[in-house]
Formats: C-alpha cells, sequence, structure tokens
C-alpha cells in the first residue's frame, strides 16, 4: 500500500482551502449583487425623485430667464421691477436643485462604497462613513416607516475589507426594517472600544423566538417568507465578521421588544507569515 507524500497532500490541501476560500468569496459576491437587486426598487426612487424635481424647476427657471431677457431688453421700470422677481424665483429653484443634486449625490457614494473594485484589499477605513453610506441605501426601503436614528462615536481608521462589512451592515439593517410591523425604529451606534470598534444595530422590531436563536447564524436557515429571505445573510456576515476581520458577531433578542446586534472589529488586523 503507497503512502501519500506529505508535501503532495499539503499542496493537496492548500488547493482545497483555496478552491473553498474562492467559493465562498463567489457565494458572498452573488449575495451582495442579489441584495442590492432586492433594494433595486426603492434606490430608483430615491433617484427619480429628486431628478423630476430638477427637470420641473429647470423648465420654470428657462423661462424665467426668458422673462428676464425680454425685461431687460424692453427696459422700462414696470419690467425692471418683474426682473428682480424673476431673479428671486432662479435663486430659490437653483438652492433647491442643489438640495436634490446632493441627495443624488449621497445615493451614488452609497453604491460606490458598497460595490468597490478593490473590495478584496485591506485598508483603513472610516466605519461611521461606510455605515452612513449603506444607510443611504436603505432609504427607499424603509420608505419614512422606520425612523433611523444614529449615535456615532469617534472611531480610528479601522484596517478592513470596508466593502464586506457595508454587506454585513446592509444585511442586518435590511433584517431589521423588516422585522418591525408597522412604524418602528432602528438604532446604530458605534464606539472605540479597547483596541477594536464596538457597531450596535438595534430595532424595536418583533424579535427572534427562543428556539431559532440558536439556528441564525446557520446557513440557509430564515424566517422570513419563500423569495424574501435566502438565508445566507447572517451566515455570511458572521464568516466576514469573524473569518475575514477577526472581529466578533453576536445578538440579544426579547420577543415583541426587539433585537440588538453587536458587531466588533479589530483597528489592526493580525499579521501572517
Amino acid at each position: 500500500m503507497s503512502q501519500t507524500d506529505p508535501a503532495e497532500a499539503s499542496n493537496q490541501l492548500a488547493s482545497l482551502r483555496a478552491k473553498a476560500e474562492r467559493l465562498a468569496a463567489q457565494l458572498a459576491e452573488e449575495h451582495k449583487m442579489a441584495e442590492l437587486g432586492r433594494l433595486l426598487a426603492g434606490i430608483v426612487h430615491e433617484i427619480n425623485s429628486p431628478i423630476g424635481s430638477i427637470l420641473s424647476n429647470n423648465q420654470v427657471i428657462i423661462r424665467s430667464l426668458e422673462m428676464l431677457k425680454n425685461a431687460l431688453a424692453r427696459g422700462d421700470r414696470a419690467a425692471l421691477e418683474k426682473a428682480g422677481r424673476y431673479v428671486e424665483t432662479c435663486l430659490s429653484l437653483a438652492a433647491i436643485d442643489k438640495i436634490a443634486c446632493e441627495r443624488i449625490s449621497e445615493v451614488v457614494r452609497g453604491l460606490k462604497t458598497f460595490v468597490r473594485v478593490d473590495a478584496a484589499e485591506m485598508r483603513k477605513a472610516d466605519l461611521n462613513e461606510q455605515i452612513g453610506n449603506t444607510l443611504k441605501l436603505t432609504q427607499g426601503e424603509f420608505r419614512g416607516r422606520v425612523a433611523v436614528e444614529t449615535d456615532f462615536g469617534e472611531l480610528p481608521p479601522v484596517e478592513c475589507q470596508a466593502s464586506m462589512l457595508g454587506q454585513v451592515f446592509l444585511n442586518i439593517l435590511v433584517n431589521a426594517g423588516q422585522a418591525i410591523d408597522g412604524p418602528g425604529k432602528i438604532t446604530v451606534r458605534t464606539r472605540a472600544e479597547g483596541v477594536g470598534v464596538h457597531i450596535s444595530i438595534a430595532d424595536t422590531g418583533r424579535g427572534i423566538q427562543p428556539e431559532d436563536q440558536p439556528k441564525i447564524f446557520a446557513g440557509g436557515f430564515t424566517t422570513k417568507p419563500v423569495g424574501v429571505g435566502t438565508g445566507l445573510g447572517l451566515s455570511l456576515s458572521k464568516r466576514i465578521v469573524e473569518e475575514t476581520h477577526g472581529g466578533s458577531i453576536d445578538f440579544e433578542s426579547e420577543v415583541g421588544v426587539g433585537t440588538t446586534f453587536h458587531i466588533r472589529i479589530p483597528v489592526e488586523q493580525k499579521k501572517t507569515g
């Protein structure tokens, strides 16, 4: 009976491990795209509303400028008095358009940080900014039904894969919103904590049944209706937080009161090799 060469066995193990990591990364990416796809209707609404306002205002501004041009051309006192009102109208609408453009910019910035092409690289990141950008993606999902309160502490830059942590925040925020029947509130807090940071996301939802709590991070487990939940979000979130970032994720929940998730990430990643 032939014996397996230790070096060959080690190479095979490394190859299998690399393949497993690639498959896990692919699964995480597919889940992320599925989440964005599900949120797309809300995101489109968040962009379309200000665009509609800008287009409508633009028509009024053009008409006002045409009347201003004619008033200046005539040069009589009554026309010049009207010209002042045309200028005020244009200035007012331009201020509204600035707010609309900033709103669009915020949504786009949230998308860009969520799907960064260099997501696989560890970089120093501002997690308060990352969470803020992620919250912008949920505005269409919550549609005013769920109020979001933030309590951001001063955080040091965190060495992480910011896009992947953005996926964790999005998973938990969307779950929190779906756990709330009718109006409710989500509270997001961040704090520096020893050599790491602590992010808590609390909702006033229906809570998690005691019998379901031990299974909540299991892949494929979901309490959501078919077509709403894949059962992958929390399982992937746990892997991203614990395996990729050396952190921890846990929760506390009370039926009828709500659930709070606690995410802890070290500021510096352990160096290997």
